[in-house]
């Protein structure tokens, strides 16, 4: 009986499983920064919001515009990641880059603003910038191989 080819090789399938679970959380990340663009550009003065930030309704009503400017930036944290998931060669530098800001900015909002920051954004952020790094020199040492 001879045997029947693997449809993948053991390396092959865990580069797929590897590079599936680093977009699945950079993918995560990506909605995180969409729930906080929509927290600070459009819920900022709810009593929601205001809870989470320990914010009056004046204080809100008084930061609302500077929230809003949070917001946009956030946006464009998850318009980022998005480019990086859908951009072929380039993907995993765009990747970088974003979830380095995104840690940035998690890291200075969990110093300046509040501690828990750190855990909603910037500890995704490491995670997933550490998935996306373990991929790719996964990548890269099997392309070497091949070479």
């Amino acid at each position: 009986m001879t045997p029947t080819p693997a449809l993948f090789t053991y390396q092959q399938s865990q580069r797929i499983i590897m590079k599936t679970l680093s977009n699945l959380l950079v993918g995560i990340v990506v909605l995180l920064h969409c729930g906080f663009l929509t927290m600070e550009m459009f819920l900022w003065t709810t009593p929601f919001v205001r809870g989470i930030f320990d914010l009056t309704q004046e204080q809100a009503g008084f930061t609302a515009s500077l929230a809003a400017n949070m917001g946009l930036y956030n946006r464009f944290l998850a318009v980022g990641l998005l480019w990086g998931l859908l951009a072929k060669r380039e993907g995993f530098a765009i990747k970088v880059f974003f979830l380095a800001c995104a840690i940035v900015a998690g890291i200075y909002g969990a110093i300046t603003v509040k501690q828990s920051i750190s855990v909603f954004q910037a500890l995704p952020a490491a995670f997933s910038l550490f998935l996306v790094w373990l991929e790719h020199r996964g990548y890269e040492g099997s392309k070497a191989v091949q070479n």
